[in-house]
């Protein structure tokens, strides 16, 4: 069988978070602050805290992209 390779975009499916009310209304605060969709958010909050701990996914972000989080 192949293998897809690291590089090739495939989609991901999060299902069954909860959180309060209040953190929702946070994170969608944030999100719009930074001009991104909620998704975007996350998903750049979590390739943050895994590029700190040594992960490498080239071909997903754009020089910027950080930066463009982090001001907000």
């Amino acid at each position: 069988m192949a293998s897809i390779p690291e590089t090739h975009a495939v989609n991901l499916f999060l299902n069954g978070g909860r959180v309060t009310s209040g953190f929702r209304s946070s994170l969608f605060d944030a999100a719009n602050r930074a001009g991104m969709s909620v998704n975007e958010f996350v998903i750049t909050a979590a390739a943050e805290k895994l590029m700190q701990r040594g992960a490498s996914f080239p071909g997903v972000f754009r020089k910027g992209d950080f930066e463009r989080a982090r001001a907000a």
